[in-house]
């Protein structure tokens, strides 16, 4: 009998654990996942959106030297959050969501550079190093608040 409410015990506590990690869902050949399901109580990390800085202050302003294309301004906003999440304990792998805001970008010919997003994107999920694909949506907006900003990032993490 203590046998059996050993392995019971063991059972249990195998599928807390279990239950406590997020689970991502949808087509495994997307970039992005379609949903996750977040264990009760995790505790979540939300951000503002944010946009890059300057690329460089030296530059005159309204160029591309200066401000960037929509690919190095996300570079740069990743970047940032990358030491958001550090200083919080956590990393891209804790990431659950991104809601990205894409702006004409007038170093693009004046179109929405979803591809420069796309290929930032690309260097920090999915990849052999953080295979996490977190839910994500990608909008485009006729202009954002600066316009030598062509992209503005919202990201929602889970700790671990």
């Amino acid at each position: 009998m203590k046998q059996v409410h050993f392995l019971m015990a063991a059972f249990l506590i195998g599928f807390s654990a279990q239950a406590q990690t997020v689970e991502f869902y949808g087509n495994p050949t997307s970039a992005i996942s379609s949903g996750a399901v977040v264990p009760s109580g995790k505790k979540l990390l939300w951000t503002s959106g944010i946009v890059a800085g300057i690329a460089d202050s030296t530059a005159q302003d309204g160029t591309l030297a200066r401000s960037g294309n929509t690919k190095t301004q996300a570079l740069d906003i990743l970047r940032n959050f990358d030491r958001t999440l550090k200083a919080r304990g956590l990393s891209f792998k804790d990431v659950l969501m991104l809601r990205v805001y894409v702006a004409p970008d007038r170093h693009q010919g004046g179109k929405h550079d979803y591809q420069g997003w796309f290929e930032a994107y690309g260097q920090y999920f999915g990849t052999k190093e953080n295979p996490v694909k977190p839910t994500r949506s990608t909008i485009g907006v006729a202009a954002l608040v600066n316009p030598d900003k062509f992209i503005e990032i919202e990201l929602v993490a889970v700790y671990p």
